[in-house]
């Protein structure tokens, strides 16, 4: 599996936690149905909906938050996964108590996209949701190495983060045709510089602006795509960040409602309400799931905030 260490946030799986494995050759197993072991009532949220998701790890996955939050609901899922990391998806589609396989499938590799969206075609006949959870970048491009990182390692972080959405959309957008489907990335809010993240937030704004693109070409197909921008949640890459906790402790600081950064429920709910009907009137948005953070300047000072609680 390859893995870069992803500085600066812990945001969301596409920006801290390892790309799902290594570019081998690998081909979509035929999948089988992927019930869930959740009982969901008759009318769930996402009742009869049908959703992919890509990036699921671990438990500490924010794309496993949401593949549960998706099952809860109601909709039936099925995960992707490749190379070394397969092992660690079909462990927690278990934990998930999904049926059906795991498919293989490297998104920066338009072949294998397409070779899992025609099992996804045999299966199920059609797509509802997608939710794209994808991210890397060489360690020469996080961690304060702005300046020094080469092309070569730009290129990939932008192939495998950004453009591997387009690719995903390409293939699937078919399968969602008529059916009000709905694409739902991550990102970690790009309108600004972070500390360590380098280029990562260059590649997250192309992220964020592909979502805006892909909004205006695929609305005539009845297609939504949005993006979630977390506030930073304790993945297993969050781990390898040694400025992880000052972050946390400042976001919880600074934003309004506080922010818990354990608890990956708030944005794999964000996650449920842009794959349901509730958001069929919303396209080409940045949701964001913070806590407020993003919309205050300059922290509050202690003792204003102390004034303010009496």
């Amino acid at each position: 599996m390859r893995c870069g260490t992803v500085t600066g946030s812990a945001s969301s799986d596409s920006t801290l936690t390892c790309h799902e494995g290594d570019p081998a050759s690998v081909t979509a197993h035929p999948p089988v149905n992927a019930r869930a072991r959740h009982t969901a009532p008759p009318g769930g949220l996402l009742a009869g909906r049908r959703v992919l998701v890509t990036g699921v790890l671990t438990p500490k996955s924010i794309a496993y938050a949401i593949a549960d939050a998706c099952l809860e609901r109601g909709a039936e899922v099925i995960l992707t996964s490749f190379g070394r990391a397969m092992s660690l998806t079909e462990r927690s589609a278990r934990r998930l108590g999904l049926a059906g396989p795991v498919l293989e499938m490297d998104a920066s590799r338009p072949d294998q996209v397409a070779a899992v969206a025609a099992a996804l075609r045999e299966t199920w006949g059609g797509l509802d949701g997608a939710v794209h959870a994808i991210g890397y970048a060489p360690e020469d491009a996080l961690g304060g190495r702005f300046m020094t990182t080469p092309w070569e390692s730009v290129a990939t972080a932008m192939q495998i983060s950004a453009f591997s959405l387009k690719t995903m959309a390409q293939e699937l957008a078919p399968l969602m045709e008529g059916r009000g489907g709905s694409l739902v990335t991550l990102t970690f809010d790009a309108t600004v510089a972070w500390p360590l993240y380098d280029w990562m937030g260059p590649t997250k704004a192309a992220l964020e602006s592909i979502v805006r693109y892909l909004a205006r070409d695929l609305g005539s197909r009845g297609i939504r795509v949005n993006t979630l921008s977390a506030g930073p949640l304790e993945t297993v890459a969050a781990k390898a960040i040694s400025s992880f906790s000052d972050l946390r402790d400042a976001w919880q600081r600074a934003a309004p409602l506080g922010w818990d950064s354990g608890d990956a429920r708030p944005v794999a709910d964000a996650a449920v309400f842009l794959l349901s009907e509730l958001s069929r009137a919303v396209t080409g948005e940045m949701l964001h799931v913070d806590g407020g953070y993003h919309s205050q300047g300059a922290p509050a000072a202690a003792h204003v905030l102390e004034a303010l609680g009496e």
